[in-house]
């Protein structure tokens, strides 16, 4: 199936190719500015940390569903090993070999394609198997620090999760703005919470991807209009799936990385940081999520952190 002229549609309305130049590699994480993280500092009052990753696991999330994308094989290399002779110091060290998306991840903006185009409309062939990604890899990435805000969307439902069918609307996620209290702003970074990882947590990877809620194909416009930096939220794969218009797969992905230049973020335990907001009867925080600079990769494991 071809993308229809819907999907063009909006690609035109949230289209960012050319708005920091014909160089730009990083796209929305412009609006991240000195003067957007001055104020997002502000937002840490307590010093409450909440950690959102999921633990590196030989187990984890990935269920074989996407050919390569493999959990942490983690291996020993070597144990107590005395490296300058008998009675010197030991060492002990480790190797892994994953998927860089494999678990808790920022996509890059060169994540996906369509039209033969990447962000900025760079060729998609600029992406190869020993140059890896030439232009937009997670290594160009600028600093991912910013205000937080986390738009409970099951929460403002009076839900402990989304059912498995859900799309998440603009409405929904205006509606989880005006339970939270919060106006998002340029520069901020939105995390959209579904209670979907709960599935995974219990121990159903497999429940946990298929069916899954997510984000809608309407909601890029609703994050282009109030100029976010970048979106995560607590799903394998980030929108709606199986998707809401047959056959079309992943448009939000597409709407995001190759129109918006908007990296987005998957797999992200929102959990804890639900109950922590809802504590604390504020839904913005300093959030750290600082991607690993992989060079000419597609996507990055990290450990982001929340700081009320």
């Amino acid at each position: 199936m071809t993308l229809p002229p819907e999907f063009h549609e909006i690609a035109k309305r949230v289209n960012n190719w050319g708005r920091w130049g014909a160089d730009d590699e990083i796209g929305t994480l412009n609006l991240i500015t000195e003067e957007v993280v001055r104020a997002a500092a502000a937002e840490a009052r307590t010093g409450r940390r909440v950690p959102l990753a999921l633990p590196l696991r030989e187990d984890g999330v990935q269920a074989g569903m996407i050919p390569g994308r493999i959990n942490p094989l983690h291996t020993m290399v070597q144990i107590n090993q005395e490296l300058f002779g008998p009675g010197t110091v030991a060492c002990s060290d480790d190797a892994v070999t994953m998927g860089l998306q494999a678990a808790t991840h920022w996509d890059a903006l060169t994540h996906v394609s369509h039209s033969g185009r990447i962000y900025n409309g760079r060729p998609a062939s600029t992406i190869t198997a020993h140059g890896r990604a030439e232009f937009s890899g997670i290594d160009k990435a600028a600093p991912i620090v910013s205000r937080g805000v986390l738009l409970d969307v099951a929460r403002a439902k009076g839900l402990d999760r989304l059912p498995g069918g859900h799309a998440v609307t603009p409405e929904d996620l205006a509606e989880a703005e005006e339970f939270g209290g919060v106006t998002v702003r340029a520069g901020d970074v939105v995390l959209v919470r579904t209670g979907q990882i709960q599935v995974y947590l219990a121990g159903d990877k497999h429940g946990y991807g298929f069916p899954s809620p997510g984000l809608s194909v309407r909601t890029p416009e609703w994050f282009h209009a109030r100029d976010v930096a970048a979106v995560a939220n607590d799903t394998l794969t980030f929108e709606i799936f199986p998707p809401e218009i047959d056959g079309l797969w992943l448009p939000v992905h597409a709407l995001h990385l190759v129109e918006m230049g908007m990296h987005q973020g998957q797999n992200w335990n929102l959990e804890p940081l639900s109950t922590a907001c809802a504590e604390a009867s504020r839904y913005t925080f300093l959030l750290s999520a600082m991607p690993e600079p992989f060079v000419g990769g597609t996507g990055t494991p990290v450990a982001p952190v929340a700081i009320l």
